[in-house]
Protein backbone atom coordinates (compact mmCIF):
# COMPACT_ATOMS: atom_id res chain seq x y z
CA UNK A 1 0.00 0.00 0.00
CA UNK A 2 1.37 3.22 -0.63
CA UNK A 3 1.54 6.33 1.59
CA UNK A 4 2.42 9.63 0.71
CA UNK A 5 3.96 10.08 4.39
CA UNK A 6 7.82 10.74 4.25
CA UNK A 7 9.51 9.09 6.44
CA UNK A 8 11.70 10.24 8.29
CA UNK A 9 15.58 10.16 7.86
CA UNK A 10 17.90 8.74 10.66
CA UNK A 11 19.06 11.97 11.91
CA UNK A 12 15.45 12.91 13.12
CA UNK A 13 13.97 9.94 14.02
CA UNK A 14 13.22 9.42 17.44
CA UNK A 15 13.95 6.05 17.22
CA UNK A 16 17.29 6.55 15.82
CA UNK A 17 19.80 3.69 16.95
CA UNK A 18 22.46 6.85 17.31
CA UNK A 19 22.16 8.28 20.75
CA UNK A 20 21.78 11.75 22.09
CA UNK A 21 25.33 13.47 22.99
CA UNK A 22 25.89 15.71 25.87
CA UNK A 23 27.80 19.10 25.27
CA UNK A 24 31.19 19.28 27.27
CA UNK A 25 29.78 22.34 28.79
CA UNK A 26 27.34 20.38 30.78
CA UNK A 27 30.08 17.83 32.13
CA UNK A 28 32.33 21.22 33.16
CA UNK A 29 29.29 22.22 35.10
CA UNK A 30 28.32 18.69 36.64
CA UNK A 31 31.92 18.25 37.66
CA UNK A 32 31.88 21.66 39.52
CA UNK A 33 29.07 20.65 41.18
CA UNK A 34 30.48 17.57 41.99
CA UNK A 35 33.31 18.75 43.97
CA UNK A 36 31.76 21.50 45.42
CA UNK A 37 28.73 18.84 47.05
CA UNK A 38 31.90 15.80 47.55
CA UNK A 39 33.91 18.49 49.77
CA UNK A 40 31.44 20.17 51.61
CA UNK A 41 29.95 17.07 52.75
CA UNK A 42 32.89 15.78 53.50
CA UNK A 43 34.95 19.19 55.43
CA UNK A 44 32.06 20.32 56.85
CA UNK A 45 31.42 16.95 58.67
CA UNK A 46 35.42 16.42 59.34
CA UNK A 47 35.52 19.89 60.98
CA UNK A 48 32.50 19.10 63.05
CA UNK A 49 34.42 16.32 64.14
CA UNK A 50 37.40 18.27 64.90
CA UNK A 51 35.37 20.81 66.62
CA UNK A 52 33.80 18.03 69.22
CA UNK A 53 38.17 16.90 70.16
CA UNK A 54 38.06 13.96 67.05
CA UNK A 55 37.20 10.52 67.65
CA UNK A 56 39.54 9.30 70.32
CA UNK A 57 37.79 11.23 73.23
CA UNK A 58 34.38 11.70 72.37
CA UNK A 59 31.80 9.27 70.86
CA UNK A 60 29.85 11.83 69.34
CA UNK A 61 32.70 12.70 66.65
CA UNK A 62 32.00 9.68 65.32
CA UNK A 63 29.14 10.33 63.27
CA UNK A 64 29.77 13.64 61.61
CA UNK A 65 33.50 11.76 61.17
CA UNK A 66 31.92 8.38 59.39
CA UNK A 67 29.53 11.07 57.42
CA UNK A 68 32.53 12.80 55.84
CA UNK A 69 33.43 9.88 54.14
CA UNK A 70 30.22 9.52 52.34
CA UNK A 71 30.47 13.22 50.38
CA UNK A 72 31.81 11.89 47.41
CA UNK A 73 28.75 9.66 47.30
CA UNK A 74 25.99 12.23 47.73
CA UNK A 75 27.96 14.04 44.74
CA UNK A 76 27.51 11.09 42.29
CA UNK A 77 23.96 10.85 43.76
CA UNK A 78 23.17 13.96 42.78
CA UNK A 79 24.97 14.33 39.45
CA UNK A 80 22.57 11.23 38.62
CA UNK A 81 19.81 12.61 39.21
CA UNK A 82 20.54 15.79 37.45
CA UNK A 83 21.46 13.57 34.59
CA UNK A 84 18.40 11.97 34.41
CA UNK A 85 16.05 14.68 34.89
CA UNK A 86 17.99 16.65 31.89
CA UNK A 87 17.25 13.08 29.70
CA UNK A 88 21.08 13.25 29.38
CA UNK A 89 22.62 10.01 28.21
CA UNK A 90 25.82 8.78 30.02
CA UNK A 91 28.95 10.10 29.66
CA UNK A 92 30.92 8.02 26.65
CA UNK A 93 33.68 6.92 29.04
CA UNK A 94 31.49 5.67 31.35
CA UNK A 95 32.13 1.80 31.84
CA UNK A 96 28.78 0.09 32.26
CA UNK A 97 28.83 -2.77 34.33
CA UNK A 98 28.62 -6.63 33.21
CA UNK A 99 28.47 -9.97 34.94
CA UNK A 100 31.83 -10.93 32.78
CA UNK A 101 33.79 -8.26 34.53
CA UNK A 102 33.41 -9.63 37.69
CA UNK A 103 35.99 -12.54 37.50
CA UNK A 104 38.57 -9.76 35.91
CA UNK A 105 37.43 -8.04 39.17
CA UNK A 106 38.40 -10.37 41.39
CA UNK A 107 42.06 -10.57 40.07
CA UNK A 108 42.10 -6.67 40.32
CA UNK A 109 41.46 -7.08 44.00
CA UNK A 110 44.21 -9.71 44.30
CA UNK A 111 46.71 -7.65 42.46
CA UNK A 112 45.88 -4.62 44.61
CA UNK A 113 46.47 -6.05 47.56
CA UNK A 114 49.10 -7.98 46.27
CA UNK A 115 51.04 -4.18 45.52
CA UNK A 116 50.88 -3.77 49.58
CA UNK A 117 51.68 -7.25 50.49
CA UNK A 118 54.64 -7.13 48.19
CA UNK A 119 55.88 -3.65 49.81
CA UNK A 120 55.87 -4.94 52.82
CA UNK A 121 57.58 -8.33 52.79
CA UNK A 122 60.13 -6.46 50.86
CA UNK A 123 60.42 -3.69 53.32
CA UNK A 124 61.00 -6.19 56.15
CA UNK A 125 63.94 -8.34 53.94
CA UNK A 126 65.39 -4.63 53.91
CA UNK A 127 65.41 -4.40 57.59
CA UNK A 128 62.05 -2.49 57.82
CA UNK A 129 59.07 -3.50 60.33
CA UNK A 130 58.17 -7.44 59.86
CA UNK A 131 55.27 -8.27 59.80
CA UNK A 132 53.14 -10.02 62.34
CA UNK A 133 49.62 -12.29 62.83
CA UNK A 134 48.66 -10.24 65.96
CA UNK A 135 48.15 -6.64 64.70
CA UNK A 136 46.28 -8.03 62.07
CA UNK A 137 44.56 -10.07 64.34
CA UNK A 138 44.52 -6.62 66.74
CA UNK A 139 43.02 -4.82 63.94
CA UNK A 140 39.87 -6.65 63.44
CA UNK A 141 39.06 -6.70 67.38
CA UNK A 142 39.18 -3.23 67.05
CA UNK A 143 36.40 -3.42 64.10
CA UNK A 144 34.18 -5.70 66.63
CA UNK A 145 35.23 -8.92 64.82
CA UNK A 146 35.44 -10.22 60.51
CA UNK A 147 32.05 -9.18 59.97
CA UNK A 148 32.05 -5.57 61.04
CA UNK A 149 35.70 -5.20 60.09
CA UNK A 150 34.83 -6.21 56.41
CA UNK A 151 31.55 -4.00 56.19
CA UNK A 152 33.94 -1.30 57.72
CA UNK A 153 36.37 -1.30 55.44
CA UNK A 154 33.53 -1.84 52.32
CA UNK A 155 31.43 0.80 53.16
CA UNK A 156 33.90 3.44 54.42
CA UNK A 157 36.29 4.42 51.41
CA UNK A 158 35.25 1.84 48.42
CA UNK A 159 31.88 1.86 48.48
CA UNK A 160 31.72 5.70 49.88
CA UNK A 161 33.80 7.34 46.86
CA UNK A 162 34.25 5.09 44.11
CA UNK A 163 30.62 6.01 42.57
CA UNK A 164 31.90 9.39 42.50
CA UNK A 165 35.54 9.64 41.65
CA UNK A 166 35.85 7.27 38.99
CA UNK A 167 32.07 6.43 38.22
CA UNK A 168 31.14 10.37 37.99
CA UNK A 169 34.37 12.31 37.86
CA UNK A 170 35.95 10.17 35.91
CA UNK A 171 34.04 9.62 32.97
CA UNK A 172 33.48 13.14 32.38
CA UNK A 173 37.04 14.57 32.91
CA UNK A 174 38.07 11.34 29.87
CA UNK A 175 35.39 13.84 27.63
CA UNK A 176 38.36 15.94 27.40
CA UNK A 177 41.16 14.71 28.91
CA UNK A 178 43.44 11.77 28.31
CA UNK A 179 44.00 8.88 31.03
CA UNK A 180 47.04 9.57 32.77
CA UNK A 181 46.27 13.51 32.86
CA UNK A 182 42.94 12.71 34.22
CA UNK A 183 44.25 10.26 36.92
CA UNK A 184 46.61 12.90 38.07
CA UNK A 185 44.19 15.37 38.48
CA UNK A 186 42.22 12.53 40.23
CA UNK A 187 44.81 11.99 42.65
CA UNK A 188 45.95 15.64 43.98
CA UNK A 189 41.82 16.00 44.40
CA UNK A 190 41.87 13.30 47.00
CA UNK A 191 44.73 14.12 48.11
CA UNK A 192 43.77 17.12 49.01
CA UNK A 193 40.12 16.05 49.81
CA UNK A 194 41.60 13.61 52.99
CA UNK A 195 43.55 16.85 54.64
CA UNK A 196 41.32 17.65 57.30
CA UNK A 197 41.48 13.43 58.23
CA UNK A 198 45.16 14.98 59.92
CA UNK A 199 43.26 17.15 62.12
CA UNK A 200 40.56 14.66 63.26
CA UNK A 201 42.08 12.75 66.60
CA UNK A 202 41.59 9.43 66.32
CA UNK A 203 42.24 8.40 62.72
CA UNK A 204 45.37 6.90 60.90
CA UNK A 205 45.75 10.44 59.08
CA UNK A 206 46.35 12.14 62.77
CA UNK A 207 48.38 9.31 63.97
CA UNK A 208 50.83 9.56 60.98
CA UNK A 209 51.10 13.51 61.61
CA UNK A 210 50.63 15.67 58.08
CA UNK A 211 54.43 17.06 58.80
CA UNK A 212 56.34 13.52 59.04
CA UNK A 213 57.42 11.51 56.55
CA UNK A 214 54.74 8.87 56.70
CA UNK A 215 52.21 11.73 56.70
CA UNK A 216 54.06 12.85 53.31
CA UNK A 217 54.01 9.47 51.92
CA UNK A 218 50.60 9.40 52.13
CA UNK A 219 49.90 12.40 50.46
CA UNK A 220 52.01 11.39 47.62
CA UNK A 221 50.28 7.99 48.00
CA UNK A 222 46.89 9.71 46.10
CA UNK A 223 48.30 9.83 43.06
CA UNK A 224 49.95 6.06 42.22
CA UNK A 225 46.20 4.67 44.03
CA UNK A 226 44.04 6.77 41.68
CA UNK A 227 46.26 5.88 38.97
CA UNK A 228 45.65 1.83 39.95
CA UNK A 229 41.93 2.05 40.81
CA UNK A 230 41.29 4.13 37.74
CA UNK A 231 43.18 1.34 35.69
CA UNK A 232 40.58 -1.33 37.49
CA UNK A 233 37.69 0.85 36.34
CA UNK A 234 38.56 1.25 32.91
CA UNK A 235 39.00 -2.81 32.94
CA UNK A 236 35.86 -3.47 34.91
CA UNK A 237 33.76 -0.63 35.49
CA UNK A 238 32.99 0.33 39.07
CA UNK A 239 32.93 -3.24 40.50
CA UNK A 240 36.68 -2.80 39.81
CA UNK A 241 37.58 0.23 41.68
CA UNK A 242 35.63 -0.89 44.68
CA UNK A 243 37.24 -3.99 44.69
CA UNK A 244 40.52 -2.67 44.24
CA UNK A 245 40.09 0.44 46.50
CA UNK A 246 39.14 -2.10 49.25
CA UNK A 247 42.14 -4.51 48.52
CA UNK A 248 44.52 -1.81 49.12
CA UNK A 249 42.95 -0.17 52.16
CA UNK A 250 42.15 -3.71 54.07
CA UNK A 251 45.71 -5.12 52.99
CA UNK A 252 47.30 -1.69 54.58
CA UNK A 253 45.31 -2.09 57.79
CA UNK A 254 45.79 -5.77 58.56
CA UNK A 255 49.65 -5.34 57.64
CA UNK A 256 49.63 -1.51 59.98
CA UNK A 257 51.55 0.31 57.02
CA UNK A 258 52.53 3.28 58.74
CA UNK A 259 56.17 2.87 58.69
CA UNK A 260 57.58 5.29 55.80
CA UNK A 261 60.02 2.50 53.96
CA UNK A 262 56.75 0.40 53.97
CA UNK A 263 54.85 3.38 52.64
CA UNK A 264 57.53 4.40 49.75
CA UNK A 265 58.05 0.79 49.13
CA UNK A 266 54.14 0.47 47.63
CA UNK A 267 54.21 3.91 46.12
CA UNK A 268 57.03 2.41 43.90
CA UNK A 269 55.27 -0.81 43.31
CA UNK A 270 52.09 0.88 42.54
CA UNK A 271 53.74 3.30 40.37
CA UNK A 272 55.29 0.31 38.47
CA UNK A 273 52.11 -2.02 38.59
CA UNK A 274 50.02 1.25 36.79
CA UNK A 275 52.44 1.68 34.40
CA UNK A 276 52.16 -1.94 33.38
CA UNK A 277 48.44 -1.88 33.45
CA UNK A 278 48.18 1.80 31.41
CA UNK A 279 50.77 0.31 29.03
CA UNK A 280 48.37 -2.71 28.13
CA UNK A 281 45.24 -0.78 28.16
CA UNK A 282 46.97 1.28 25.35
CA UNK A 283 47.72 -1.31 23.48
CA UNK A 284 44.96 -3.05 22.56
CA UNK A 285 43.00 0.09 22.39
CA UNK A 286 41.74 1.91 19.43
CA UNK A 287 43.51 5.96 19.51
CA UNK A 288 40.54 7.52 21.41
CA UNK A 289 41.32 4.57 24.23
CA UNK A 290 38.13 2.14 22.77
CA UNK A 291 38.86 -1.02 22.02
CA UNK A 292 40.84 -1.86 18.27
CA UNK A 293 38.22 -2.05 15.74
CA UNK A 294 35.63 -1.55 18.31
CA UNK A 295 32.91 1.00 18.73
CA UNK A 296 33.15 4.93 20.21
CA UNK A 297 29.14 5.41 21.38
CA UNK A 298 27.02 2.82 23.12
CA UNK A 299 24.64 1.67 20.80
CA UNK A 300 21.09 2.30 21.61
CA UNK A 301 19.51 -1.29 23.00
CA UNK A 302 22.70 -0.49 25.74
CA UNK A 303 21.56 2.64 27.19
CA UNK A 304 18.87 1.20 29.62
CA UNK A 305 21.68 -1.11 31.37
CA UNK A 306 24.51 1.65 31.63
CA UNK A 307 21.99 4.32 33.05
CA UNK A 308 23.07 2.35 36.18
CA UNK A 309 26.51 4.24 36.10
CA UNK A 310 26.88 7.72 36.64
Amino acid sequence: MHTSHRTPDASTSPTSSTPPTTPVGSYRTDLTLFMVIAFAVSWLSWGAAIALGGTETNEAANGPYMLGAFGPLVGALVIRLRRRRRGEPVPEHAVPFRAAHLPRAVLLLVLGSATVLAAALLASRAGGPELSLDVAKDAVEDFGGPAAFFVGMLVSGPLSEEPGWRGTAYPRLRAKLGTFRVCLILGVVWAVWHLPLFFVDGTVQHDLGLATPSGVLFVASNIPMAMLVTAAYERAGIVASIAVHFAVNTTMVLLAVEAPEVQAMTLGIQLITVTVLLRTRRATSGPTGTPAGGRTAPRAHEATAERAHS
